[in-house]
């Protein structure tokens, strides 16, 4: 497992959190999506648990965390109630558990509807002990939050209680009581027993995988019963989720859930309309599997995706583009003028295409410049050699 990023239990006369979300995948763990490892929380059925240390040395590593601080005030002025203590006695919050035990301000209203059960997310969030200014578990550290599956890789109850109610885009402040939290055990040397906690938390993205996740664990034969619909909607969710990683640039795990969608859709179907379906979700993947081929600069492969996307569809201008640029890239350019000329028939006016021929004809043009030179240099040797004879 990665070392999760965090920090020591702080001593010393400040008090309370600053509470920052950040950028990342370091301290819980990615899970279906891709990212980070480990989990953060209180495994089901288990002891409380928190891993916040170096691989190398199994230490805690204390790092410095951007925000505000609250401090106390001088010597000599005692204040009223501190900020932790504030937010924690405040009747303003909302009771999510209806004890009390899991409390939300929201700071920033999302859009859509709310994270359903199950779901992966990807989440900024740092967690905060009173009398710290130091977040215990953060992951403001990264650059890019993987997607991590609430119940599996999010075990922390009140964490998960609080992420049900959150929308896209949404950022928000809870307070967990010892029993959402870490318990009356704590998380020694980090988390002291009967520790209140508070987390700040905003969702960056999310898909409902649970009816995805389900069905990849069960047989090939079980899997063979689903209806064709059910399929096909696993099929797209898998998409999504190389979607996601494609576009936080984790090229390998994309290209990884493209195929894992294309694996489930060798279906036999039992009409015309269904077999438009399945090739329209085939299109999709294929197209995307080409792309991704070409990101990971391995054209042979795109040019196999790109091919078959047309065995699909002839006339698919994406597909011809993508066969274009890997024959280019390839140095075939008869193959790469054929493919690209097809495609600006179809799309006169795309500026990708005709910029990409003008590429060709670039290439081609210093190509033929490099066999002219070569031809002249070879036969300026043989004409020297001629006359010394």
């Amino acid at each position: 497992m990665s070392a999760l990023l965090g920090a020591r239990l702080a001593g010393g006369r400040r008090v309370s959190p600053a509470v920052i979300g950040g950028r990342a995948r370091g301290a819980m763990a990615s899970g279906s999506g891709g990212g980070g490892r480990g989990a953060v929380g209180v495994p089901r059925g288990g002891a409380p648990r928190l891993a916040i240390c170096d691989k190398a040395t199994g230490e805690a590593q204390p790092r410095p965390c951007p925000g505000p601080e609250w401090r106390l005030p001088p010597e000599g002025q005692a204040p009223a109630v501190y900020p932790f203590q504030s937010l924690v006695r405040s009747r303003r919050l909302q009771d999510l558990s209806g004890d009390g035990g899991v409390r939300k301000q929201e700071l920033r209203p999302g859009t859509g509807q709310a994270v359903p059960p199950d779901a992966s997310v990807a989440v900024k969030f740092s967690g905060y002990l009173e009398h710290q200014d130091k977040p215990f578990c953060t992951n403001c550290y990264s650059k890019s939050p993987g997607l991590m599956k609430i119940g599996k890789d999010i075990t922390l109850l009140g964490l998960e209680v609080g992420l049900l109610t959150m929308k896209k885009g949404e950022l928000s402040r809870f307070v967990f009581t010892p029993g959402y939290a870490y318990g009356q055990q704590g998380c020694p040397p980090l988390i002291p027993p009967s520790a209140t906690i508070i987390f700040e938390v905003e969702v960056l993205d999310f898909l409902d995988s649970a009816e995805s996740d389900a069905f990849f664990e069960l047989t090939a034969e079980q899997q063979a019963t689903f209806p064709l619909q059910k399929v096909l909607k696993v099929a797209d969710t898998e998409r999504q989720f190389g979607n996601y990683l494609y576009r936080k640039r984790h090229l390998d795990d994309a290209k990884d859930r493209y195929k894992k969608a294309l694996s489930i859709l060798g279906l036999s179907p039992s009409s015309e309309a269904e077999q438009h379906q399945i090739n329209a979700s085939k299109l999709l993947l294929l197209l995307n599997l080409s792309l991704t081929y070409l990101k990971l600069k391995r054209p042979t492969q795109a040019l196999v995706y790109g091919e078959k996307a047309l065995e699909i569809d002839q006339r698919n201008a994406k597909a011809l583009f993508r066969c274009g640029q890997a024959c280019l890239y390839m140095t075939e350019y008869k193959k790469a003028q054929d493919f690209l000329a097809r495609a600006q028939r179809i799309q006169p006016f795309n500026p990708d295409i005709n910029s990409e021929l003008k590429k060709l004809a670039r290439c081609y043009r210093d190509y033929m410049n490099k066999e002219k030179e070569m031809c002249c240099q070879m036969f300026a040797s043989l004409n020297t050699s001629a006359e010394q004879e």
